[in-house]
């Protein structure tokens, strides 16, 4: 019976029908279908490739695994947890930061920066050579304190990797009362000559971000050798770091975080998902609006289709096998519309990420010369799963309220 259901809907679909007006609008049902399909694919594909890009901005600097303390901002690495990670054979290096805010004064510009400082092993945890825009990477040449500064924080103190002047960092004191009279006798005072500029091209460390040595930062903040804020952890295979993660975390305990790329950057991802979420939403409602063109077109063919139902009723077909058949014919027209559309979209997206057809414009302000875009299967299924469910519900609702009499 299933077949004979819909062979007779996949008559009525490519058949002509009593008025021509039913196969334009049949038509225009599928298209719009299409279209909208397509559209999901593209803007989900973009937004992909820009959170891909991102991504991978983010991971030249961020460590593949992070080590803070769960309550405080300081912890010690000299302590039985710590050091047993040092035998474990997935790590690859542990680099210890000190991270704090202060500030910076080069001549007469001064504002507040995130200082971080770090040790000779933090080059093995972060690919920093490969965005330095402008000097080298150094933190200490053997005779002199080194710095490295975002791009943005260089510019807004007026200077860049050939100045020659020492920037100057400030910190409170953290131990001890302030001189009142004198408040300036309560800051400690460090200096470092510029090396280089870096690019993540994320305002977050761009326009704040200033690295140093470790030991200065620690002789700024007045903290021991053992102190740091974070530890950087580089695995020797990165496809294992789900699990790494996880016995790392259980080697520590409750004192301590481990966060992978994503958690590093949780409230970025969560916002780039919140987005993807809406663009959803508000192209399902574009659907559900174009999905009426299938009401209107079955409503039509229904009544185009009187004689036929009255003879399929009288050869003994039931009001449910009659409105079976016409279920069909609707949904066909809905898939129709999803595979064009799921085709042109995968098609579309390839194409721009084979060719970059849609440029991001002209100049070297960009960050990559045409938008980016990256297919994922689950997205495809998505976008099948909810069009498909609509055009059936398209379909259902004058089918439910069709009249065999």
């Amino acid at each position: 019976m299933a077949n004979f259901e819909s062979h007779i809907a996949w008559r009525y679909l490519f058949s002509k029908k009593g008025h021509n007006a039913i196969n334009i609008v049949s038509g225009i049902s599928a298209a719009a279908v299409a279209v909208v399909t397509a559209a999901m694919i593209c803007v989900l594909s973009v937004m992909n490739g820009f959170g891909a890009l991102v991504e991978q901005m983010f991971s030249e600097f961020d460590p593949i695994l992070l080590v803070t303390p769960a309550e405080g901002q300081i912890l010690r690495t000299d302590t039985a947890p710590v050091l047993s990670l040092y035998a474990r054979e997935d790590i690859e290096a542990i680099s210890m930061q000190l991270e704090q805010t202060a500030l910076i004064r080069y001549k007469d510009h001064q504002m507040p920066a995130r200082v971080i400082g770090v040790d000779t092993l933090f080059t093995r945890t972060a690919h920093i050579d490969s965005i330095i825009t402008d000097g080298f990477y150094s933190v200490w040449d053997g005779a002199f304190e080194r710095t490295v500064l975002g791009r943005g924080l260089a510019a807004q103190l007026g200077m860049n990797a050939h100045f020659t002047g020492a920037l100057h960092l400030y910190a409170p004191e953290r131990t001890g009362r302030i001189n009142m009279l004198r408040p300036d006798l309560s800051l400690r005072h460090e200096h470092a000559f510029i090396a280089g500029t870096f690019a993540v091209n994320q305002l977050e460390y761009d326009d704040q971000v200033l690295l140093v040595s470790l030991p200065l930062a620690q002789r700024l903040f007045n903290y021991d050798e053992h102190s740091a804020t974070a530890l950087r952890i580089q695995l020797k295979n990165e496809k294992q770091t789900a699990s790494s993660q996880k016995q790392i975390a259980q080697t520590l305990g409750e004192g301590f975080r481990v966060l992978n790329r994503y958690e590093q950057q949780a409230d970025f991802f969560r916002i780039l998902r919140i987005e993807k979420l809406l663009t959803v939403l508000l192209l399902v409602f574009i659907l559900l609006i174009a999905s009426f063109n299938i009401i209107g077109s079955l409503s039509m063919l229904i009544i185009d289709k009187r004689e036929d139902i009255r003879i399929l009723s009288d050869l003994g077909a039931d009001d449910r096998t009659i409105r079976r058949v016409f279920l069909l014919e609707g949904w066909f027209i809905s898939s129709l519309g999803t595979l064009s559309g799921l085709l042109a979209g995968v098609l579309l997206c390839l194409g721009q990420q084979h060719f970059g057809w849609l440029k991001m414009g002209s100049g070297t302000e960009y960050v990559i010369a045409s938008y980016p875009v990256q297919v994922q299967a689950p997205d495809v299924l998505l976008v099948a799963v909810i069009v498909l469910v609509l055009g059936f519900l398209a379909a259902y609702y004058p089918t439910r309220k069709m009249n065999i009499q």
